[in-house]
């Protein structure tokens, strides 16, 4: 894969995760969803995750703690609501 394109795909996926954590927010915010909803933390976890890869990849590495732990803390919340 050329530099271009590994960029353009990185954008993209750093633009996805920007868009599923603020689509969780909102949705939360309005009384869509629950926090304690597996859709939720589901967004949670995948928007974290790509933030996560973009943020890795430009070596932005106070985002990428950020997301990282974000992502801890879906994982955990999912656990916890298949537990139950």
């Amino acid at each position: 894969m050329n530099r271009k394109t590994w960029r353009r795909l990185n954008y993209l996926t750093g633009w996805l995760g920007a868009a599923l954590l603020v689509a969780g927010y909102l949705l939360n915010s309005f009384g869509v969803v629950d926090a304690g909803s597996l859709t939720y933390q589901l967004l949670n976890l995948v928007g974290a995750l790509c933030l996560l890869d973009f943020s890795i990849a430009w070596k932005a590495y106070p985002n990428a703690i950020t997301n990282g732990i974000w992502l801890v803390g879906a994982i955990v919340a999912i656990c916890l609501i298949i537990v139950k």
